[in-house]
Parts: structure tokens; C-alpha cells; sequence
């Protein structure tokens, strides 16, 4: 969700330099980050705080509750770029984000940093995330996602997406044995007095309950000034 949502919003907020600030407060029935459930399949309320400086450049922080079954409850992020639309209609954005965990006295020590480059023309997405740390396990892991929307009507537009997620040192980090495995998507999206909805269906390649196939819901209200 986190990797779509945020995605989302940086893109987003960051292409409009007339608003300086903006804020979202998103409901969401389940937590997926990248296909698997941050909040054990309950439902997440997740705050966002953009500044955009006008020029490209921005900096925000993101937060949502958690359920990793051993006391961390909390996940907060803080993130970094820069947004940049070439002359062919080509949305670059890149930048640093900083995931940090909280609610136990060790939840500290699966925090780590990622970097992240997105790539926007005609309504695809080409996404890509790195982290030498991944959830302080010390080994790589990048994740690449593809994304297409595509308009239905003037109000509905229809997001379909694939990623995936791989380990480069399965011997820090791995999925079920091995170093990788992929998720997608496909959701509807539309806006009603004044919330922006999505509705649809995510499913993984993992056999674990943490990949199950899952309905995601999201309730999202900005307020920008």
C-alpha cells in the first residue's frame, strides 16, 4: 500500500507547485505492502503530511498502525525527492524514504532506508525501489512495478499492476525459501463528494497467509493549502 498509495500521492501532489502543503488521511480495510498484509487482514488508518517547494522538490511523512504479531504496532515514514515532467510528457521522480517501526523497544531494529525512482507517460507507471537494509535484516531487496491506468468514463478509471519483490542475499532475507515473488493487482478508482475511492482485487504468489488473495478497499480525503 504502501508502495502503491504513496506512489500515488507523491505523483500527484508533487505536479501541483501552486499548493505548498497538503494532507491525506486514508482508511483502508487491510494494510498490503507489495500484496502482503502489514496489519495481519484488519483494517489501517494512515496519515500523510507533502510539502511541495514549487520547484520540483518535496519532503512529507507518512504513517500507518501495524500487526507484525510481536508488538510493533506503528510504522512511520519520512521521504525526500524530486518531481520533473520532460517536454515529451515523461514524469520523473526520485527520491529517499526512511521506514521506521515502533511499539516495543525493539521495533527500532527493522527500520531501514530505501531508494526509489518513478517513471510516468500515457498513463504507465514504471516504479523501482532499492534497500541495502531491508527491515534491518541487512541484506538488498528491490521491487519493480509496472502500472497502467486506464480511463473508463469521466468518472471511473480502471489501475491494473504487477510487481515484484526480490532479495539479493536470501541467506538475510527471503520469501518462503526463495528470493522472489510477484504481486498484482487491478482496481477501480473513482472520486465522490470530495474522497478519492479505489475498490478492487490483490493476490501474490506466496502460499503464506500473509500473501493471501485480499479485497482492499480505500477511503482517501486531502486537504491542500
Amino acid at each position: 500500500m504502501k508502495a502503491m498509495l504513496l506512489a500515488t500521492a507523491l505523483l500527484s501532489s508533487t505536479a501541483a507547485a501552486t499548493e505548498n502543503w497538503s494532507f491525506t488521511l486514508t482508511g483502508a480495510n487491510n494494510y498490503l505492502f507489495n500484496g502482503v498484509s502489514q496489519t495481519d487482514k484488519n483494517p489501517a488508518l494512515q496519515p500523510g503530511l507533502n510539502w511541495d517547494a514549487g520547484n520540483g522538490f518535496y519532503a512529507g511523512s507518512w504513517a500507518s498502525n501495524v500487526d507484525f504479531g510481536e508488538g510493533t504496532n506503528l510504522e512511520w515514514d519520512v521521504y525526500a525527492g524530486y518531481y520533473t515532467e520532460l517536454s515529451n510528457g515523461l514524469g520523473i521522480d526520485a527520491g529517499f524514504a526512511q521506514y521506521t517501526y515502533h511499539g516495543m523497544s525493539e521495533s527500532d531494529k527493522l527500520n531501514f532506508p530505501e531508494l526509489y525512482l518513478k517513471l510516468a507517460h500515457s498513463g504507465f507507471n514504471l516504479n523501482l525501489w532499492y534497500s541495502y537494509d531491508y527491515f534491518g535484516f541487512g541484506g538488498g531487496h528491490y521491487v519493480i512495478m509496472l502500472n497502467k491506468t486506464i480511463a473508463l468514463n469521466d468518472n471511473w478509471s480502471l489501475l491494473l499492476g504487477v510487481d515484484q519483490s526480490t532479495s539479493t542475499d536470501t541467506d538475510k532475507y527471503n520469501w518462503e525459501g526463495g528470493s522472489s515473488f510477484e504481486h498484482w493487482q487491478i482496481m477501480l478508482q473513482t472520486q465522490y463528494a470530495g474522497l478519492d475511492i479505489a475498490f478492487g482485487y490483490h493476490d501474490t504468489s506466496l502460499k503464506d497467509r500473509w500473501g493471501d488473495a485480499a479485497i482492499l478497499l480505500t477511503l482517501s480525503k486531502t486537504f491542500s493549502w
